[in-house]
């Protein structure tokens, strides 16, 4: 029998993708605020949402969780330029909190089954 798939990877990378939507709608936002230059602000929020987008396939890796954490530590820190991603960047890593804690708990109940079901 397969190793069955990750709830923990599977939901971290549903909220990684919304964030990056997300982030790019902020980088509009951004632009038309003018916090930075033009370059700066589309280098970094086009970087970002790449980002986003790339890191759901290293999630299995070592340490793909780990720069996961750092990318919500850029978008709460994102808040310093445009105030609002404070509150939305405080509400997309309360999603990846979530994400982490109820996909780990599905994993554990999930080996947990599959245990008990061969020893029958």
């Amino acid at each position: 029998m397969s190793k069955p798939k990750s709830s923990k990877r599977a939901l971290g990378a549903i909220v990684l993708s919304f964030e990056a939507i997300v982030v790019f709608f902020a980088t509009l936002a951004a632009f038309g605020l003018n916090v930075a230059p033009p370059e700066v602000v589309w280098g970094v929020g086009i970087s970002v949402s790449i980002l986003l987008i790339v890191t759901p396939a290293v999630l299995g890796k070592p340490g793909g969780y780990a720069f996961a954490w750092f990318l919500q530590a850029l978008i709460l820190a994102s808040g310093f330029w445009l105030w609002g991603m404070f509150l939305i960047g405080s509400i997309l890593v309360g999603m990846w909190i979530w994400a982490m804690i109820a996909g780990g708990t599905i994993d554990k109940a999930r080996a947990n089954y599959l245990k008990l079901k061969e020893e029958l």
